[in-house]
């Protein structure tokens, strides 16, 4: 990392360097979890910048800073907002982001990404790395509730990681976001089969991995609608009822601080009584460095309730990086 320079790279440079496919990913939020067990990683919790001319519950501008280490320490900056109504008003997509990356030497800008695209695939790949332990081996259906593009990079980074896949369904509250996925799908993976279903219960029930997508602010997932084996991915947050929570046989969170604040569901069992951190299976870096188990058996269902870590954008953002020098992508401009 040079200290007097700075890398740009846009979205275009990120995707011609390998980030808009997901082994990029995963091998970095691998890695990224193989730290955080390790505890060699700071990560402030998260502010959230909310107006209150906007009250929906995806409506916020995020900081999210983190240290990694490794053989080549990183540091750096996620700032990614979000409107709900972007995608219909606007004609944009929901989210944005920049990464700043820092030489943790001199603490000196180094490198600043596109980080849409990023995020999205680092969110797909913390799914991923999950279903590798806690789904049953060799499952050939899943279902996605939301069809934005956070949906669109889960289906590729199932598909593209996972060749017993060969079935999809799909679930949005407006149909044709479900059925322009499903077109998309068809053309990138021609050998997946992709249903719409009829509500977000059917496309849970007998399920046995379940991906939430969407921008909600109310439960609505109850523990009734999923099947013994079901590994069901939070990674909308807000999507699970409190039941799920209590009657799953695993919780599995990616951090426990940045998962028990900001009333999300699992802040509001805490704080009444009613789940802790004892009652934790585990976080996801614990069963990655084979501390805690995965899934031990056919019949378990277990809930994934991912915060979104830092360290995730930063472990990715130094994999592009690496690339990106090695490859002389993006546009250097200098600091002086």
């Amino acid at each position: 990392m040079a200290s007097t320079s700075l890398r740009y790279l846009s979205r275009s440079d990120v995707a011609a360097i390998g980030g808009d496919h997901s082994d990029l990913y995963m091998a970095a939020i691998e890695e990224g979890f193989r730290l955080h067990a390790a505890g060699d990683f700071i990560q402030p919790l998260k502010p959230y910048l909310r107006s209150p001319r906007a009250p929906h519950i995806a409506d916020r501008i995020i900081a999210m800073p983190a240290w990694i280490g490794g053989e080549r320490p990183a540091a750096g900056l996620k700032w990614i907002g979000s409107k709900h109504d972007n995608p219909a008003a606007r004609g944009l997509e929901r989210a944005s982001a920049l990464i700043v990356l820092n030489d943790p030497e001199t603490n000196y800008p180094v490198a600043i990404m596109e980080a849409g695209l990023l995020s999205a695939m680092r969110t797909a790949a913390v799914t991923g790395i999950a279903v590798r332990h806690l789904a049953r081996s060799g499952f050939s259906e899943a279902a996605l509730i939301g069809c934005g593009p956070i949906a669109e990079r889960q289906a590729q980074t199932l598909a593209e990681q996972f060749p017993s896949l060969t079935r999809l369904r799909l679930f949005d509250l407006r149909e044709a976001a479900a059925e322009d996925l499903s077109a998309r799908l068809r053309d990138a993976f021609p050998h997946l089969e992709t249903v719409i279903a009829a509500s977000a219960e059917a496309a849970v029930r007998e399920c046995p991995v379940v991906v939430t997508c969407t921008v909600t602010d109310r439960p609505y997932l109850s523990f009734r609608w999923l099947s013994p084996g079901t590994l069901l991915a939070n990674v909308s947050i807000m999507d699970v009822e409190r039941d799920v929570f209590l009657k799953a046989d695993k919780v599995v969170v990616d951090d426990w601080d940045q998962c028990n604040r900001e009333k999300k569901i699992i802040n509001l069992l805490v704080e009444a009584g009613e789940f802790s951190r004892e009652k934790l299976h585990a976080e996801l870096g614990e069963i990655v460095v084979g501390r805690k188990p995965g899934r031990e058996n056919g019949d378990e269902i277990i809930l994934l309730n991912p915060m979104g870590m830092a360290i995730d954008d930063i472990a990715c953002a130094r994999a592009i990086l690496r690339r990106a020098e090695e490859a002389g992508a993006g546009t250097v401009l200098p600091l002086f």
